[in-house]
């Protein structure tokens, strides 16, 4: 397989915020943690000097989701191209790098192995310190490297500690008070179902492909969101937990009576009904979490969207109404730091060199790992 058949995307170089440090610590940062390989280069003063993703969705567009030895056995063939290629359009080679950092869960923990194992390697023959990164702190503190208002502008929106953080992906579903690096306060979670799994399983249904979030997005723009009465769970209850699956079930039972074919003008109303509903249910759940005890009690200034499900055009709309609301900032990762990648993990790992949090014994990487375990 030739390095660009495995090579996919590359997103070049892009800047944040700078801290203008006078000699920046630069990270090389590997992410493995489901259907992605990535690997990014990226300093203390936020600049993204070379980020390349390898995605696998083409492997797994044809089972409808991702098949977790399939992923594995991907990584593996792309692993070195990926990391080779990254060093060599940032122009750097491995003596440059001050800090590698990789994911250590959580994920498919055959992924995960991959990516770790890798950034062991280097570390060890290099002699650089290693940093272990949670994925979901990856997601969470992202935006500080980058961070995008709603309507797409790629601008520097500063965010700063704490900050209230919506953490919606294929797997997680989470309203979290972001402290500090390491500090993470479990607000509510969904009780069943990660949006993303609704999106993509309504897509599913629907046979509009995989990944579902963004096909189902591009339809509801199209479409009704009133046509279809899809219910919205627990938002006539107290507390700021969600729950997906009664919005998947109603959708199943809708198109059981309404068998396919359908056509465009009802699947898109199909879709914006159904994205309408989620939508809803977040932001009534944002609504209790931000007149929740502990969130008044540290007034958080920035209400943040991270994860893949960030990048669904609705959500941060309706997501950018509510902080104003609330005379809060919103600020988002731009699209293309919404879903797995390299650079977040790079810049997790910068924060937490920082704060001294590198590895100093063998450690096992775990397929799960709750953020509140930090």
């Amino acid at each position: 397989m030739t390095d660009e058949k495995i090579i996919q995307t590359d997103m070049g170089t892009m800047h944040g915020t700078t801290t203008n440090d006078a000699h920046p610590v630069v990270c090389l940062g590997i992410e493995s943690s489901c259907d992605e390989t990535s690997a990014a280069i990226v300093d203390s003063n936020r600049n993204i000097l070379a980020h390349i993703i390898y995605s696998q969705i083409p492997e797994h567009q044809k089972y409808g989701g991702v098949v977790p030895e399939l992923a594995a056995r991907a990584h593996i063939l792309a692993i070195d191209a990926v990391v080779n290629q990254t060093l060599a359009r940032a122009g750097k080679n491995i003596n440059d790098i001050d800090i590698i950092a990789a994911t250590a869960g959580p994920g498919l923990i055959g992924g995960v192995l991959v990516g770790w194992m890798a950034a062991t390697g280097i570390a060890m023959s290099t002699n650089k310190p290693l940093i272990a990164v949670n994925h979901l702190e990856g997601h969470a503190l992202v935006p500080r490297l980058h961070a995008a208002a709603a309507n797409g502008n790629d601008g520097n929106t500063s965010v700063d500690f704490p900050y209230l953080l919506m953490l919606a992906s294929g797997g997680h579903c989470q309203i979290l008070l972001v402290r500090g690096v390491g500090k993470y306060e479990l607000i509510g979670q969904t009780l069943d179902d990660s949006a993303g799994e609704a999106f993509d399983k309504v897509a599913k249904m629907l046979n509009l492909g995989y990944p579902g979030g963004p096909v189902v997005d591009a339809r509801a723009k199209n479409g009704n969101p009133h046509a279809f009465a899809f219910p919205r769970p627990l938002c006539d209850k107290p507390g700021c937990d969600f729950s997906f699956s009664g919005i998947k079930t109603a959708a199943r039972t809708f198109l059981e009576r309404t068998p396919a074919p359908h056509d465009d003008e009802f699947i898109n109303d199909f879709c914006a009904s159904f994205q309408a509903a989620v939508v809803d249910c977040i932001i009534n759940r944002l609504n209790h979490a931000m007149r929740d005890e502990r969130v008044c009690a540290v007034a958080p200034k920035t209400l943040v969207v991270a994860g893949g499900v960030a990048k669904n055009s609705a959500i941060r709309a309706a997501m950018e109404e509510l902080a104003a609301a609330h005379n809060m900032t919103f600020a988002a990762p731009p699209m293309s730091l919404c879903t797995d990648n390299g650079a977040m993990i790079a810049w997790a790992g910068i924060e937490n060199y920082r704060i001294g949090n590198i590895v100093r014994a063998p450690i096992a990487p775990r397929p799960r790992w709750p953020l509140t375990e930090l």
